[in-house]
C-alpha cells in the first residue's frame, strides 16, 4: 500500500515538473495579469473615446429596444470594448509566449540549440601551458623532491 502510494506520488511530481504543465501555469498568471491591465486599458481610454463619438446627448454607443427602460439599453461600447480587449491579450500571449516557444522548440527538433563550443587543441594546451606556468611562478620553479624514490 505504501509503496503504491510512493508509486502515485512519484507519478504525480513527473507530471507537474513537466515543461508544459510549468508553462501552462506561468501563461495562465502571466495573461491574468496582463488581462488586468488590458481591461483597464479598454475601459478607461477605449470605451471613453468610443462613447465620445456619439452625440452629447445620447446615452453613449449604444440603444434603448424600449425609450427609458434601462434593463432593455443594448451597450454596442462595452461589446467592442471587449473585442479589443480580447485581440489585445490574445495577441500579446501570441508574440511573447507562443512564438518564442514555437521557435525554440523547432530549434531543438532539428538539433540546432547551441551548446557550449568545445574547446580547440590550441586552447586546451595553451590552458595547461598557463596552468604549468602558474605552478612553476608559484614555487620559483624548483622542485621538491619526491619521495617516491
Amino acid at each position: 500500500m505504501i509503496e503504491r502510494g510512493n508509486t502515485v506520488f512519484k507519478g504525480f511530481k513527473d507530471f507537474i515538473l513537466r515543461g508544459n504543465v510549468v508553462d501552462l501555469a506561468v501563461a495562465v498568471v502571466i495573461g491574468a495579469a496582463f488581462g488586468a491591465i488590458v481591461t483597464s486599458f479598454t475601459d478607461k481610454i477605449i470605451g471613453p473615446l468610443l462613447n465620445a463619438i456619439t452625440p452629447p446627448t445620447s446615452t453613449g454607443l449604444g440603444v434603448y429596444i424600449i425609450a427609458d427602460k434601462p434593463s432593455t439599453y443594448i451597450d454596442f461600447a462595452a461589446v467592442i470594448t471587449a473585442a479589443i480587449n480580447f485581440l489585445i491579450v490574445a495577441a500579446v500571449v501570441y508574440f511573447i509566449i507562443v512564438l518564442p516557444l514555437k521557435a525554440l522548440k523547432e530549434r531543438r527538433k532539428r538539433g540546432e540549440e547551441p551548446g557550449p563550443a568545445d574547446p580547440t587543441d590550441v586552447q586546451l594546451l595553451a590552458e595547461i601551458r598557463d596552468l604549468l606556468a602558474a605552478q612553476a611562478g608559484a614555487s620559483d620553479g624548483k622542485h621538491s623532491p619526491s619521495s617516491d624514490k
